[in-house]
């Protein structure tokens, strides 16, 4: 079937039949421009000090959007919505934060690996071929080094 034909029966349009040809899965939205805030561009400075600041003061004593917003409100003459201050907080908390992934190694699991390096034996540089085993548990690790990758390399 043609792109013009298949658009013409399921009723979209010829451009929306090309992206989804195009793309395996659907590339959802994308933004095209940065998001601006008229209202609050002119208070991003502050707001951002204010977080830097509680960095280093004690959890509960941080700030939070709703207290931010009413001191913008009441000390920076802040016309705007509580929205907008909100997710402007929530995105500057989630960008700062740093993240991690815990590792878990179960006992018996390992992980094997062959490769090439660079050696110097007798003083001369010449290639090995190596086989790497490794017990993440319990950290144990065994490597050796064959001149050649063949089975019969002892």
């Amino acid at each position: 079937m043609s792109g013009r034909q298949i658009a013409r029966d399921f009723g979209i349009s010829r451009d929306s039949v090309a992206k989804m040809l195009a793309y395996s899965e659907p590339p959802g939205y994308r933004r095209t421009a940065p998001i601006r805030r008229p209202k609050l561009d002119a208070f991003i400075g502050q707001i951002d000090r204010w977080l830097a600041e509680d960095k280093a003061r004690p959890r509960k004593q941080r700030h939070t959007a709703k207290r931010i917003f009413e001191r913008l409100r009441d000390e920076c003459g802040f016309d705007g919505g509580y929205t907008i201050v909100k997710d402007y907080v929530r995105l500057r908390k989630r960008t700062g934060r740093e993240m991690f992934v815990p590792l878990s190694h179960p006992a018996g699991h390992a992980q094997a690996d062959f490769g090439e390096a660079l050696v110097v034996i007798g003083g001369a540089e010449q290639k090995a071929h190596f086989f790497a085993f490794d017990l993440p548990h319990s950290d144990a690790c065994y490597v050796r080094a064959y001149p050649a990758a063949t089975t019969e390399a002892w």
